[in-house]
């Protein structure tokens, strides 16, 4: 199987429903709410999948990306993806395992992140606890979610909604780290 992304490139996917691609739908909203952000960012996708939101946002000029996958048969063709659309000067890595375990142990900071995890998983609550820690105080992340299985409500203090928005089942919420007030 396979996906086009950002200027009609192809990239491999593995068969079946254990990496659901982020559809192109959701896909082209993300890129055109953040178009002016990905040009030189670091990017952090976790859940990586299929990889096409990484991949693309090296097709847009990320100067890195970085993906956490869980699948070790995932994070092959993942790694062969990005090789195929990188240019020499951009980084990329996919590290596999599990995401909160992962990201426990992660180091720098990233400026956008993508969140697409199985939506039935418990992910959203432990990852968005650690994720705050690796944004850049500019930073966004974006967290994608089936509306029947996971509600935006239970944020945690450290971030803050800039924006939700719906395409059919799919949602995807907009966050940043919060703003500290004043007293």
């Amino acid at each position: 199987m396979s996906v086009r992304i950002y200027g009609n490139r192809e990239i491999k996917t593995l068969a079946g429903e254990a990496t659901r691609p982020t559809s192109a739908r959701v896909r082209e909203a993300v890129f055109n709410i953040w178009q002016g952000r990905v040009l030189g960012c670091r990017w952090l996708d976790l859940c990586t999948g299929s990889g096409a939101m990484g991949a693309e946002a090296l097709c847009r000029g990320a100067a890195a990306v970085v993906g956490i996958e869980k699948s070790g048969a995932a994070c092959r063709v993942v790694a062969q993806n990005w090789q195929k659309v990188a240019k020499p000067e951009q980084k990329h890595r996919i590290i596999k395992g599990d995401v909160v375990r992962q990201l426990k142990g992660l180091k720098g900071k990233f400026d956008l992140v993508y969140f697409d995890p199985p939506y039935a998983a418990s992910l959203y609550q432990p990852v968005l606890s650690i994720v705050s820690e690796l944004l850049l105080p500019a930073g966004e992340m974006a967290v994608e979610y089936g509306i029947s299985k996971w509600q935006p409500a239970q944020i945690p203090e450290h971030l803050e909604i800039v924006k939700e928005k719906g395409y059919g089942s799919t949602h995807v919420v907009f966050l940043r780290p919060a703003s500290k007030q004043e007293t």
